[in-house]
C-alpha cells in the first residue's frame, strides 16, 4: 500500500460525503451516521475536525463558503477539490483490489492463548461464540427490515461482508471449541500441566522444560 498523505478512513469517508455535494462538518456526521458507515468507520466528531484540517491542508478539499443561519455561530462548507476526486479514487482502488495483513485483535488472542489456563480458555471461547450468535441475531433482524425497506443492496455491501466475517468467526470457533472439548488437540495436557506447574511455583527451568514439549523434537522453542 502507497503511503496516503492522510490515510486515517474517516478522510475517505469525509471525500465520499462531498463527492455528492459541498458539506459542513455536522452534516457530513450525519450523513454517514445516518447510512450506518460507524459499523465500517470510527466516527468522530472530535477526530471529524482534524482529518478535514489535514485534507485541506493536503489540498483534498476546500472552503466552498461560509454560512450563518439566525443566531448560530457560523459554519464553513467544505467541498472537494480536483485533487480531492483523485485520490479516493486512487485510495478506493488499493483498499478494494489490494489485499492487505490485518492484525484483528481476536486473532492476536488466539496466537498467544497458552497464556491461560485450557479451562478457562475454552469457557472464554464458549462465551465469545454466545456473543457472536447474538449478534447474527441482531443483524438477522436489521437485514429483514432493510429488505422491507427496499434498500439497494449496493448501499448494504459493508453489512453483509460484516455478516460473512461473523459467521466464518463463529463458525471457526466453534470448531476450535470442539477439538480442545474433545481433547482433538493432543497438547492440551501439556498445556494444562504447564499452568499446573506454574501455580506450583515451578522454576523458570523447569517451566521452559515443559514448554519445549509442544515444539518437534529439533524445532526452536520460544524463548521465556
Amino acid at each position: 500500500m502507497s503511503k496516503r498523505p492522510v490515510s486515517n478512513p474517516l478522510a475517505l469517508a469525509v471525500l465520499s460525503c462531498l463527492w455528492e455535494r459541498p458539506m459542513y462538518p455536522y452534516e457530513m456526521t450525519t450523513t454517514l451516521r445516518e447510512r450506518g458507515k460507524e459499523d465500517s468507520i470510527r466516527l468522530n466528531f472530535g477526530s471529524l475536525y482534524a482529518v478535514i484540517k489535514s485534507l485541506e491542508k493536503h489540498g483534498l478539499i476546500e472552503e466552498a463558503r461560509v454560512e450563518r443561519e439566525g443566531n448560530r455561530p457560523e459554519r464553513i462548507v467544505y467541498a472537494i477539490t480536483e485533487a480531492g476526486r483523485v485520490e479516493s479514487q486512487e485510495w478506493m482502488r488499493e483498499l478494494i483490489g489490494t489485499p492487505v495483513k490485518e492484525y484483528p485483535a481476536f486473532e492476536t488472542g488466539l496466537s498467544l492463548l497458552p497464556l491461560l489456563p485450557p479451562d478457562e480458555a475454552i469457557a472464554l471461547l464458549g462465551q465469545r461464540v454466545e456473543r457472536l450468535d447474538a449478534e447474527l441475531a441482531e443483524r438477522a433482524e436489521i437485514a429483514e427490515r432493510t429488505a422491507r425497506m427496499g434498500l439497494p443492496e449496493l448501499f448494504l455491501l459493508e453489512f453483509h461482508y460484516r455478516v460473512a466475517m461473523i459467521t466464518a468467526e463463529r463458525d471457526h470457533v466453534v470448531a476450535l471449541l470442539g477439538r480442545l472439548e474433545s481433547g482433538a488437540v493432543v497438547e492440551l495436557g501439556a498445556w494444562a500441566d504447564l499452568h499446573r506447574m506454574i501455580a506450583e511455583g515451578a522454576s523458570i527451568e523447569e517451566i521452559q522444560a515443559q514448554i519445549a514439549t509442544y515444539f518437534p523434537e529439533g524445532a526452536a522453542a520460544p524463548d521465556s
